[in-house]
């Protein structure tokens, strides 16, 4: 059997920290499959090439077969040429202190640089996921400067809040996390994020049943486990010292593996994408969404039931993203 053409896959902060989990991950065929061949397209900034340099050793220790070859580089136009898909890990970290204007700004600056070389060097159908914070407006900024490329090609990682609400729920219950199903995350990956279970359902004792009807407990549901998940990042920043690395890099794979994929039969999962205005959310916004996906077009769950609770949520984490989009339109135009 022939084997197929190697694609060409970016990982931008390839030197970091979640870039040391993807990648390995990539290389063994988790995301694209065991049988596609890749090339790597490694891309940091320059006081990041001696931990780069060591990284790309431990590629070629890996001995993995997948693996055709690397690229790297602190030149975007290098990076991104022809590539079919990206992670977009690399960004400006929230520092203590900093103003979230100045956070922005700082963003601006590195993803008009990727968007511009993505529009001129890479595929028309590349696939790119934001993973740096904050990763909607981060996508938002990258596609404003890639408008060669279709604005459904940029995506921003929620599943990382998926995964933990997903464990969370099965935690409680008792179950293993692969018995939870169609739990969503609305709006940004930010504190203001919805994690949504009104529709989500578990398989406990052979039943397949809602978490409401499985829990029986509306105000841990609606109260604690919302914080829980809405500030697990920072929690877990407070007790490694460093943020979410392993997890993170593992949802990523989730995230673009079932971009290459498609989801399976009656199940949906979490992924920030460009509004159509479904759900009454602004139109143009990055805002997750449950989203279905088949030969590798995502498509936004429609009909879901909406309660009251549900919907001041929504309103609220999209009221946030209005808010960071108008700003970087601002230093974006300016």
């Amino acid at each position: 059997m022939a084997q197929k053409a190697p694609i060409r896959i970016v990982v931008t902060g390839a030197a970091g920290q979640i870039a040391y989990s993807l990648i390995q991950m990539i290389a063994n065929g988790d995301v694209f499959g065991k049988d596609q061949p890749i090339y790597l397209h490694l891309l940091d900034i320059p006081v990041a090439m001696g931990v780069l340099e060591g990284v790309c050793m431990e590629i070629d220790d890996l001995a993995l077969p997948l693996v055709k070859g690397y690229v790297k580089t602190v030149e975007p136009e290098e990076a991104f040429k022809d590539a079919d898909a990206a992670f977009l890990v690399g960004s400006m970290p929230r520092r203590e202190g900093m103003e979230r204007k100045d956070l922005l700004a700082a963003n601006v600056k590195i993803f008009k640089v990727q968007g511009q070389a993505l529009d001129k060097y890479a595929k028309k159908d590349v696939k790119v996921l934001v993973v740096g914070n904050p990763a909607n407006t981060n996508a938002f900024i990258c596609s404003y400067y890639a408008p060669s490329i279709p604005k459904e090609n940029f995506t921003a990682m929620t599943r990382l809040d998926q995964n933990r609400a997903q464990s969370f729920i099965a935690k409680q219950l008792g179950i293993c996390v692969s018995h939870v199903q169609n739990v969503t995350i609305w709006g940004n990956h930010s504190s203001t994020q919805f994690p949504d279970v009104i529709n989500a359902k578990v398989l406990q004792n052979s039943k397949l049943m809602g978490v409401y009807d499985a829990i029986k407990d509306t105000k841990w549901l609606e109260s604690d486990f919302i914080k829980t998940i809405q500030t697990r990042g920072a929690a877990v920043i407070k007790a490694r010292k460093m943020s979410s690395a392993m997890s993170a890099a593992k949802a990523a794979v989730d995230h673009m593996h079932d971009w290459w994929h498609g989801t399976s039969n009656g199940n949906w999962v979490s992924m920030a994408v460009v509004s159509d205005g479904s759900y009454g959310i602004p139109k143009d916004l990055v805002f997750s969404f449950p989203v279905t996906i088949s030969n590798k077009k995502w498509e936004i769950v429609q009909g879901l039931n909406i309660t009251d609770f549900a919907r001041s949520k929504l309103d609220f984490t999209a009221n946030e993203l209005v808010e960071e989009k108008n700003e970087a339109e601002i230093v974006c135009s300016a």
